[in-house]
């Protein structure tokens, strides 16, 4: 099959033919119809995470059962499926709680074994992690929920615990800032997204955001006039020291913070203004993915139409033009979720074939 596979930390990503992947125990093989290409994937190619060597990328995506492994008694062949970018190992107690995106046993496509930036992943444990896809939500759309909606839905709803009324700030106009738009809004609560792109906030203005503001030196005291006094639930969905203070600094007394985007190691590890979070008493969360056990709820509201996550999608390319985007992650614009497509012909390869 092909697939994305880099050799080396940082190193270049290549297009190869690799072996097909084999159904482990307890797990199947997915042909993957779609895959988000998500700045996670960028941080362990650049060596934020620890990855095996050579490694394949590719956490959150959708598609078709291929095999069946042994001891599978949920699934078949031919069913549409997507699945958490956390992996529950079905055996732990975290698991057998519905908490699987904390079990310590977990693996990760893309992470911990070969992920879904190819044209067929193996997943494990599939009657614990795998999720049926109802016929109205496609692949697309279906693999953005993996890793970023999924985790906005559970930042707001099951950590932040967001009230209709309230105001949330959410800094990152990215796949999981839009997110986490979408979902406040459809929870009932006023929205600011804070993005240096213009054209990311006005899609989060499409998206049901209240406002959007560019960051500047006067963004807090902004904030704080919209919000009179300022918001009760912050997300910092970019990952970065200057965002989290952000977010936290936006909030008001006994206010709560969610921590989505992953902070890149530093020396001294990031700095966060904790002196604040004591002095005013603000709660702070993590928010990892979100089990299998929690999908069903939220693909109702996606099957409603209440939350619409095909419309975060900015655009499809296939596992060539991903080769060539992934290194560039870190300073590409979006003004959303680009989806690869391991079917679709290199255009340039295409081009080249033409008389």
């Amino acid at each position: 099959m092909r697939a994305l596979v880099y050799d080396d930390v940082g190193g270049p990503v290549e297009l190869r033919e690799v072996a097909d992947p084999t159904p482990p125990d307890g797990g199947v093989v997915v042909e993957v119809r779609a895959t988000g290409l998500c700045r996670s994937d960028w941080h362990a190619w650049a060596g934020h995470e620890a990855v095996p060597l050579p490694n394949v990328p590719g956490h959150e995506l959708a598609g078709v059962v291929a095999e069946v492994g042994t001891g599978v008694r949920r699934w078949r062949v031919g069913d549409r499926v997507t699945v958490p970018f956390v992996e529950g190992c079905g055996q732990c107690r975290w698991c057998a709680e519905g908490n699987a995106q904390v079990c310590p046993d977990q693996r990760q496509p893309g992470f911990t074994h070969p992920g879904s930036f190819a044209e067929k992943v193996a997943l494990y444990a599939a009657d614990t992690n795998l999720v049926a896809l109802p016929d109205g939500v496609g692949f697309a759309a279906a693999a953005s929920l993996g890793c970023r909606f999924a985790t906005a839905h559970r930042a707001l709803v099951a950590r932040a615990v967001v009230r209709p009324g309230e105001w949330v700030v959410v800094v990152g106009a990215g796949g999981v800032g839009l997110s986490s738009v979408m979902i406040g809004a459809a929870l009932g609560a006023r929205v600011i997204a804070v993005d240096p792109n213009p054209a990311a906030g006005e899609l989060a203005v499409s998206l049901g955001a209240a406002a959007a503001l560019v960051p500047d030196a006067d963004l807090q005291e902004r904030v704080v006039e919209l919000t009179d006094g300022g918001a009760q639930v912050a997300v910092d969905a970019v990952g970065s020291e200057a965002a989290a203070a952000t977010a936290i600094g936006s909030l008001r007394r006994r206010g709560r913070h969610v921590q989505v985007g992953l902070l890149p190691p530093t020396p001294q590890h990031p700095r966060i203004p904790m002196d604040r979070v004591i002095g005013w008493e603000l709660d702070v969360f993590g928010s990892h993915g979100m089990a299998a056990a929690d999908y069903p709820a939220m693909l109702e509201l996606v099957s409603a139409g209440i939350l619409q996550p095909e419309r975060l999608l900015e655009r499809t390319i296939s596992l060539a033009e991903a080769a060539e985007l992934l290194p560039r992650l870190d300073s590409a614009n979006p003004t959303g979720i680009t989806v690869i497509d391991p079917t679709a012909i290199d255009p340039l390869a295409q081009r080249a074939q033409m008389p």
